[in-house]
């Protein structure tokens, strides 16, 4: 077994620290790169005429989701030693609403902020503020929120692990997801693009 490597003790403290900072700013400058840290084109999504936020995620998603199945497999990284994030259902899913919501109005989510913020962009400088604005805020109402803030809590759990299926089945469904997703992106953009035409 030699993944992953932190837990493993192939690295120390000091190094994972540099090890997140190169990952760090590789990641903004492919979001750059990508025209992720415009407003304009992130929030062409919603207009349904540009997905390809869309489809750079969600291929993001299937290819690490591949990555650590098929290193799974063959023995090269341990699944039971993948950090899960707890699930506390009901705050996570207002937690994804009001980012939503913030994503939609502001036109950035928290990393293509930073990214845009990088390269001088004032609306994302705005957006940075507010998220720190927003994390003091919400640091400060804890103790008012903290009961919410831990219920329905369910623990480190996966979809296969929550209803019973294979791990295959459900990395197959997934990707089946994403070419049923790409191409119905494909024609919304079509259309749309047509329609402002």
């Amino acid at each position: 077994m030699s993944a992953p490597f932190f837990k493993f003790g192939m690295f120390g403290d000091e190094t994972s620290l540099v090890v997140a900072f190169v990952i760090g700013i590789g990641f903004g400058f492919f979001l750059e790169r990508a025209g992720f840290g415009s407003a304009r084109k992130l929030v062409s999504q919603f207009y349904l005429n540009d997905m390809a936020v869309f489809k750079v995620m969600f291929t993001a998603i299937v290819t690490a989701m591949l990555g650590v199945t098929y290193l799974g497999w063959i023995g090269y990284l341990d699944l039971s030693l993948v950090y899960l994030v707890p699930t506390y259902l009901a705050p996570q899913i207002v937690g994804g609403l009001v980012l939503g919501f913030g994503f939609v109005i502001g036109g950035y989510c928290p990393g293509t902020s930073v990214a845009a913020s990088a390269t001088g962009k004032l609306d994302g400088m705005a957006y940075v503020l507010g998220v720190f604005a927003g994390l003091f805020l919400f640091a400060e109402a804890y103790p008012l929120v903290k009961g919410f803030y831990v219920a329905t809590p369910m623990g480190e759990v996966t979809i296969p692990q929550q209803f019973g299926l294979p791990y295959g089945l459900i990395v197959f469904a997934v990707v089946l997801m994403a070419i049923g997703g790409f191409y119905g992106a494909s024609l919304l953009e079509r259309k749309f693009a047509a329609a402002k035409d």
